[in-house]
């Protein structure tokens, strides 16, 4: 009787060969043929699973956006008492990808962002994935805070945990400075003056 193959562990199993892969070299060193090897699967197996490389790429961006997801909802889970401020003050921390932790996934994110300048079809994936988050920090701020403007204050603060992922891989920034200007703009939201 032939093996039995778990068709979507095979797909995230490649999905973390590719993390991998990007991780080590960016987006350009990952070659169905070095996917293969890193997964410790047969070419063919790569093929059956995706039909082109975009299409595992796309998985991959997916499968690094479900990991994060899984972080911000564990974290939250762990203390479900939160009010709405703590709760958002945890979403921001974990999507910055600032902790020594993150880092390899911080560089995989930026490999996908900068790919993504090229290709439409991550573009449409990454433009989605923000549009999601944006969503819940929005709706976090309406529940803590009197600003006139839950939706501008949420891209605000989208688009400066995102932009401090690159402040600290490249070295401008420590992982506690960047929480330190998180945890700034995150006081200043909720009218609280800082240090």
């Amino acid at each position: 009787m032939p093996k039995q193959v778990d068709h979507e562990s095979r797909r995230r199993q490649i999905a973390e060969a590719v993390c991998q892969l990007a991780d080590e070299s960016g987006l350009e060193g990952v070659t169905l043929r070095d996917v293969a090897a890193r997964a410790k699967v047969s070419m063919g197996a790569v093929q059956r699973c995706f039909g082109t490389k975009e299409e595992m790429l796309v998985f991959a961006l997916g499968h690094i956006g479900e990991r994060v997801t899984a972080r911000v909802a564990a974290r939250l889970t762990a203390s479900p008492a939160q009010s709405a401020r703590t709760a958002l003050g945890h979403t921001a921390a974990e999507v910055s990808l600032v902790q020594e932790e993150q880092r390899a996934e911080a560089r995989v994110w930026l490999a996908f962002v900068a790919q993504a300048a090229v290709s439409p079809t991550l573009a449409g994936i990454l433009r989605s994935n923000y549009a999601g988050l944006h969503r819940v920090f929005t709706q976090l701020i309406a529940e803590a805070s009197d600003t006139a403007d839950p939706d501008r204050a949420a891209r605000t603060l989208l688009a400066l945990a995102d932009g401090l992922t690159t402040h600290v891989l490249i070295g401008h920034l420590s992982p506690a400075e960047a929480l330190g200007v998180l945890d700034g703009q995150l006081n200043h939201l909720w009218g609280e003056r800082t240090g």
